[in-house]
């Protein structure tokens, strides 16, 4: 029967469904803002529960959309936003899981926006409110776009933003004009910044590089080599003032996120949503793809130590805990008193100034330290389990002085803290080169002969040379009887391995390369790798030249046995 307005019960009760069930996904996802950002358990059922309702509203408003269209009223930027929330949904979920698949999911729902022009009509809506959501979803895409490395297609958003902002400001006289084109900025400088070496085709097309361990990156195993330990907790951290950042990412996070990642599953079937499961994740907390990572930029000491200590709280058994912090050094006392676990200085997580922490011209004190920074004595506790430091900063090697206390493996490797002035000058902006190295071993070479373009076939000797400098590395490390046997505990995971051995390769790269003649130049580690016949090894000397040789840059280093 239809009712006085033209509507049958049946139809009523659609509209009545699709309004409960939009109202229900709000109200959880607005609830999703009070969830703390640590630990697993807290949070998994509830981000599940939000998936399970908008799935249900997404597929719900599918199968009526005609009855929503004439009853309801629905319009397609309503849809959009629901297909907008359905992507931020994945995307926080892969920031929470560090599982791939799910950040292709997010880019799934986030390119259906704009492949069916859901927001395309939002500038004909009362009030800038709509035009705002439509920036915001760019932005968003953006993001997700620059983890999946999918540089073509970020030109082409960068265009639309460009020009939706235009439309945008000419619409109406908002007071947030300013910071859409600092976003803009952001993203423009940032993708600039990553392109220190461009690799084109025959076609002179520039190629697309990706960071993710892959089965060409690193030889299996060999067979009964025992794997001791594996990495599945990682706390990423950056706060280099000078550095290119978007999104609260800067560049050398960026770069190593993605070197503790797997590539997503190529063969993973699309047309196939993925729900996650919180009882199928919390059984995979023991076994994960990728180690669980926290991105921390700018951090308070106050959110180090929260988040240290949750990774460390929720660490398995024979599993590793990475820490790598990108930041501005902080130095000591003036009048230090003790070796190194405070006086010293350390590493600047966040550059806030507390009412608690100015000097005062009263009552000066060489005692004072910086509040938000990272000392190595603030390290000692959590060496309680097996911990790999990575300090890319100017006040690196205070931290190789941290001692074992309690008998678990503990590696720490350290940038140069120091670098040829016209090197040092460009990573202010594009990015450390120690994290380069760690990240992208061949782009890093590159860098420091000032190589800003190479051709693929090029590209792909370079690569067949460092896939045998990675192979000697591995041969020269594990044959060794000299050094500490920390490195072979740590050697068994695949991400932990691969970052040992292109640091070997970048102790030897900076060792004969004629620029960096001064010992400060050059990374350390702890326990020290020098001097067990591996980091000055002839056979890597050879390869750094074939590499140079393949370049046309071989005059830049050292030939064999020629001293500096």
């Amino acid at each position: 029967m239809e009712g006085d307005n033209g509507i049958t019960e049946e139809e009523r009760k659609v509209v009545q469904e699709f309004s409960y069930l939009l109202e229900k996904s709000k109200q959880l996802f607005n609830g999703l803002r009070d969830l703390p950002q640590y630990g697993h358990k807290q949070w998994q059922s509830y981000f599940c529960r939000t998936f399970d309702v908008y799935t249900k509203l997404w597929k719900f408003q599918q199968q009526h959309r005609i009855t929503l269209d004439t009853h309801y009223g629905l319009k397609r930027w309503q849809i959009g936003e629901v297909a907008s929330k359905i992507g931020q949904l994945y995307y926080h979920y892969y920031l929470r899981t560090s599982e791939t698949n799910y950040l292709m999911e997010s880019f799934s729902f986030y390119s259906a926006i704009r492949a069916r022009a859901y927001y395309s009509k939002v500038n004909k809506e009362k009030g800038p409110e709509l035009m705002v959501k439509k920036l915001r979803y760019y932005a968003r895409l953006i993001v997700v776009c620059l983890l999946l490395r999918k540089m073509d297609l970020i030109r082409e958003l960068i265009k639309e933003l460009s020009r939706h902002i235009d439309e945008y400001v000419s619409l109406f006289d908002t007071s947030d004009k300013m910071e859409w084109s600092l976003v803009l900025g952001e993203i423009n400088a940032f993708i600039e910044a990553d392109n220190q070496v461009i690799v084109v085709d025959k076609d002179n097309k520039q190629m697309i590089l990706s960071h993710r361990l892959s089965r060409d990156v690193l030889p299996p195993l060999d067979k009964g080599c025992p794997v001791y330990i594996s990495l599945q907790e990682a706390l990423i951290i950056g706060n280099c003032q000078e550095q290119v950042k978007f999104s609260e990412l800067t560049l050398d996070m960026y770069r190593m996120l993605q070197t503790i990642e797997r590539e997503p599953d190529p063969d993973l079937n699309q047309s196939e949503t993925i729900i996650p499961d919180a009882q199928e994740n919390s059984q995979k907390v023991g076994k994960r793809e990728n180690p669980h990572k926290y991105l921390l930029y700018k951090p308070t000491f106050g959110q180090f130590y929260t988040f240290m200590g949750t990774a460390f709280k929720e660490l398995p058994p024979n599993a590793a805990l990475l820490l790598y912090m990108s930041a501005d050094g902080s130095s000591g006392c003036d009048k230090p008193q003790d070796y190194g676990a405070y006086d010293y200085g350390g590493i600047a997580t966040n550059n806030r100034k507390e009412g608690n922490d100015q000097r005062s011209n009263n009552k000066p004190s060489g005692n004072l330290k910086e509040m938000h920074c990272v000392h190595p004595g603030d390290i000692y506790p959590f060496t309680r389990k097996p911990l790999f430091l990575i300090v890319d900063s100017p006040n690196s090697h205070v931290f190789k002085g941290i001692p074992n206390l309690f008998g678990q493996p503990v590696i720490v490797l350290m940038s140069p803290v120091q670098l040829p002035l016209a090197i040092q000058e460009r990573c202010y902006v594009k990015g450390n080169l120690f994290t380069l190295f760690l990240s992208d071993p061949v782009m890093a070479f590159c860098s420091i002969c000032d190589i800003t373009d190479v051709t693929a076939d090029v590209w792909s000797k370079c690569q067949k040379v460092m896939a045998k400098v990675v192979n000697d590395s591995a041969n020269l490390l594990c044959k060794s009887r000299g050094i500490d046997h920390v490195y072979m505990q740590f050697y068994g995971d695949e991400y932990l391995r691969l970052l040992i051995l292109r640091y070997i390769f970048c102790y030897a790269t900076l060792r004969y390369h004629r620029g960096f003649k001064d010992e400060s130049f050059y990374p350390q580690s702890h326990p020290d790798l020098r001097g067990n016949d591996i980091m000055e090894n002839a056979l890597l000397h050879k390869h750094v030249l074939e590499l140079a040789s393949i370049l046309d840059v071989r005059p830049v280093f050292l030939e064999v046995g020629e001293t500096d």
